[in-house]
């Protein structure tokens, strides 16, 4: 049986358009949550990395992405049946509205100023300073953990 080829390419436009849709970027700035629509019934949740993004699961058909450093990483969402229903990059970027970076003598220092300045973390400021406020950070992050 032949089949013809407009036939054949209105099936594979379909099939691509459907990939389109299961694979998309998501972006967050860090420290943000931004909330995700499941196409389908989600019963598994993958995040590549829990250090750039985390995923609180609010029901079958509803996620919120969390940024939480700078990066990205990718989240995989299965069905019962384990059948991948979504692919995606997570893209966590940084308001740089807000962010003012210091250079002191060659060496430079970032700070997110909304509404007043505190330390954050950027590729490319100082070590020791750089070395602080992730140390900080990761007390927080434990504080926050129970730890």
């Amino acid at each position: 049986m032949n089949i013809p080829v407009k036939y054949c390419m209105i099936a594979f436009a379909g099939s691509l358009f459907a990939a389109a849709a299961t694979a998309q970027n998501i972006s967050v700035e860090t420290n943000k949550t931004v909330p995700v629509r499941v196409p389908g019934s989600a019963a598994s949740i993958v995040i590549g990395n829990k250090n750039v993004a985390d995923v609180a699961v609010h029901d079958e058909h509803l996620i919120f992405i969390t940024g939480k450093a700078f990066g990205t990483t990718n989240l995989m969402i299965f069905d019962k049946s384990g059948k991948q229903i979504m692919s995606s990059d997570v893209v966590v970027t940084a308001n740089a509205s807000n962010l003012v970076t210091i250079n002191r003598s060659g060496a430079s220092f970032t700070y997110d100023c909304a509404p007043e300045c505190r330390s954050v973390t950027s590729a490319g400021d100082e070590n020791a300073y750089f070395g602080q406020v992730m140390s900080q950070q990761k007390s927080l992050q434990n504080m926050n953990n129970g730890n």
